[in-house]
């Protein structure tokens, strides 16, 4: 019976732990980097409609909330592909999305998802947005001249190649669930 208690309380826990995550621009990070970074992620792999003029997530206008948003949709629509949060140091993972968003604005927690219920990029050959910052001219980033500072390369895919998703933690809990049922039937 105490067995049976332990898998109980174990499998609530588990349940009721949420995986969401969101990339989120660091505080206090210089506005240089924050641009780099948004130049970055909408070049290889986000969905930065959501942040142009008149996008459901174009408020508020500024640097910090458009790399927020810029940097999530890259993360969940790449970490599949080896994407990751880091932005030479400029991002980080949260657990909540940031408290300054807009009406309307939807910052997707996991792959698939975007501000304007669209559909993800296309991958192949990235053709950036233009992106427009408070008093700066709109800006185009051509992805061949936007330098590799964050590590990692665009990811290549090919027509018709899935992926299946899961996590270190859900990992943990199979091979714990297969060791404890080898251990009760031995």
């Amino acid at each position: 019976m105490p067995r049976l208690v332990f898998y109980v309380l174990f499998l609530a826990l588990y349940i009721s732990h949420s995986s969401a995550s969101y990339c989120l621009c660091k505080d206090g990070v210089d506005e240089d980097e924050l641009q780099k970074a948004l130049d970055y992620a909408c070049g290889f792999g986000a969905d930065c409609g959501p942040i142009q003029p008149n996008g459901p997530c174009y408020e508020p206008n500024t640097m910090k909330d458009h790399c927020n948003y810029a940097v999530n949709s890259y993360y969940q629509n790449m970490q599949s592909a080896g994407g990751t949060c880091d932005f030479a140091g400029a991002a980080t993972t949260s657990p909540t999305p940031p408290s300054k968003v807009s009406s309307g604005c939807i910052y997707p927690s996991s792959p698939g998802g975007s501000g304007a219920g669209t559909t993800p990029p296309s991958f192949g050959t990235p053709t950036p947005p233009a992106t427009t910052v408070p008093d700066a001219s709109p800006l185009t980033p051509n992805p061949e001249t936007i330098p590799d500072v964050f590590g990692t390369a665009p990811p290549t895919f090919k027509n018709g190649s899935s992926t299946i998703k899961i996590s270190n933690a859900d990992l943990l809990v199979l091979l714990y669930l297969a060791i404890s049922w080898l251990a009760m039937n031995a």
